[in-house]
Formats: C-alpha cells, sequence, structure tokens
C-alpha cells in the first residue's frame, strides 16, 4: 500500500442518461439522473482508495452546499481532504453529463468559478507524508515547476506522475521533471498526431525524460519507457459499453497502482487497460476493485 496525494480537480457531476442524444433545440427526458463524485484527481483517487491505498486531496474547494457534498463525498471514500484550500465565496465545479444509451458516449459541459490551487498553497503541504504525488495539469500548469520542486526538495524518494488531458499554457516547462507523464489521446490528437506510437516516439527525450503514456481510447494505450522501449496494450472493453466517464481516470489510477506496486511498466500498462474497460461496463466507479475481470 502507497500513501498516495493527488493535486486537482474534485467536481460534483450530475449525470443524465438518455436513450440517444438529442438533436439541438429538441427537448428529450433523461431514463435516470444520478449525481456523484468527480474531476479527475478525485476520480483516480477514489479508485486508488479502493485498491488499497492511502489517498489525500488538495485542491481548491468552494464552502457552500455542493462544496460541502464533494468533501463529504471524499472523505467517505477514505480521502483525506486536510490539504485542501477551503474559500469561503465562490460556486463548486459543476459538471453536466448526457450519456447516450444508444451510442455509449458522453458529452459534458463543464462551470466552474473558483481559482486554481497555486504554488504557494501546496508550498504549505506536508508532502513528506506521501510515496507518490499524482498532478492533474490544469490552467494553474505554469506552477508546476515549482510545486514539482517542492517535492523534490522535502521527498527526494516520492515518485511524481503528471496527467496531461488538455493544451495548457506553461504546460510545456513542466513536463521535464515528473517520473510519469501520462497524455491523453485528446491531447496528442490536438497536436496533430495520428496514432499515439508517432505521438511518443515525437516528443523530445531531453525535454520529456520520463516514462511516458498515451491512451488512445478503443485502441488501447502506448508508453516509452526510460530506455526508451516501446510497449502497447490494447483495449478491453466490456461486453456492453454501459458509462465512459471516469474511463481516463480510472486508467491512470490503474496505472499508478501497478507501478507503486513495482510492476513491470509493461504489465502495469495492460492491468491499468483491464480496469478502465471493466469501469466502462458498469455506472460510476463505486465497487470497481471487487469487479470481476
Amino acid at each position: 500500500m502507497a500513501a498516495i496525494l493527488a493535486v486537482g480537480g474534485a467536481v460534483l457531476d450530475i449525470v443524465n442518461g438518455v436513450a440517444a442524444y438529442p438533436a439541438e433545440d429538441s427537448e428529450v427526458r433523461a431514463e435516470r439522473q444520478t449525481v456523484r463524485l468527480g474531476g479527475n484527481a478525485a476520480n483516480t483517487l477514489a479508485v486508488l482508495a479502493q485498491l488499497g491505498h492511502r489517498c489525500a486531496w488538495s485542491g481548491v474547494w468552494a464552502d457552500e452546499p455542493d462544496g460541502r457534498r464533494i468533501v463529504a463525498e471524499l472523505e467517505a471514500r477514505g480521502i483525506d481532504t486536510g490539504s485542501a484550500r477551503r474559500l469561503a465565496g465562490g460556486k463548486s465545479p459543476t459538471s453536466y453529463i448526457t450519456l447516450s444509451r444508444a451510442a455509449g458516449s458522453r458529452t459534458i459541459v463543464h462551470y466552474r468559478d473558483l481559482p486554481e490551487l497555486d504554488a504557494a498553497d501546496f508550498e504549505a503541504v506536508d508532502v513528506a507524508l506521501y510515496d507518490w504525488v499524482h498532478l492533474e495539469a490544469r490552467p494553474n500548469a505554469g506552477d508546476i515547476p515549482r510545486m514539482i520542486r517542492h517535492v523534490r526538495r522535502h521527498n527526494p524518494q516520492a515518485r511524481i506522475s503528471l496527467e496531461v488531458e488538455k493544451a495548457r499554457e506553461g504546460l510545456e516547462h513542466a513536463l521535464h521533471d515528473p517520473d510519469v507523464v501520462l497524455f491523453s489521446g485528446d491531447y496528442a490528437r490536438g497536436r496533430g498526431w495520428a496514432d499515439p506510437e508517432a505521438f511518443l516516439r515525437g516528443l523530445d527525450p531531453a525535454a520529456v525524460p520520463g516514462v511516458k503514456v498515451c491512451t488512445w481510447g478503443s485502441a488501447g494505450a502506448v508508453a516509452v519507457d526510460n530506455a526508451g522501449r516501446l510497449h502497447r496494450t490494447p483495449a478491453f472493453p466490456p461486453a456492453r459499453v454501459v458509462d465512459t466517464v471516469g474511463a481516463g481516470d480510472t486508467f491512470n489510477a490503474g496505472l499508478i497502482d501497478a507501478l507503486a506496486r513495482a510492476r513491470p511498466l509493461e504489465e502495469a500498462l495492460e492491468a491499468a487497460a483491464r480496469l478502465a474497460g471493466r469501469k466502462c461496463g458498469q455506472e460510476g466507479l463505486d465497487g470497481l476493485a471487487g469487479a470481476g475481470g
């Protein structure tokens, strides 16, 4: 078991399931609705906690009903929130998600009125408590190098991972120092790459020297290790796709879990893909670790 700190978003997800996605300027009745914890960092921690790790979240939350609900949801999963920053004002991040039963896809509208956790906030966190620190590259990406220096200074043995889901200003300065960088397929495609292997091979190893991973949806995932060796895994889709929300976060959790247990990168990649596939076959994340493989 590892002590893992994740820094990033914790969100209230309002999920409406519909038979098929509605046409523009039309109305459709939802078949079901759930309100649950969301956000990349929070989702990743929710899975890691199920996998037996001691987890903590650092981010910003608004002290209003939705914010208190988010914190309560984290704590109910055994995730410590003591290093998070509480704000008296603002509005908690909320994602309005439409799940299409026909397509097995999801469409998200996200709203937030909160600042990001900045480097000064993070430097107040006792990072010596953790074996692994996972950072989510958000609009505060320019602060990430300073955050990483804080970890290296106070806990040089800790491993650091960085999730890169979208292009962010200043992100290029954050890629050099993490031990593991997790790129989304959307990020790679947005930079003009048509496949994950070419994308990872196209990265300058002097600029991104750590382990590099890129997910590619139904095509699986690819990784390049510290020796430059390429590893691949196929996707492991369920018999029926039920809910893809959080699949990428689940993959990240599976990879961190396996690497924290000293499994080889090739095995970790496959374990993460299998876990993400199981997630797509169920609603939400609860009970995921006990799902059949």
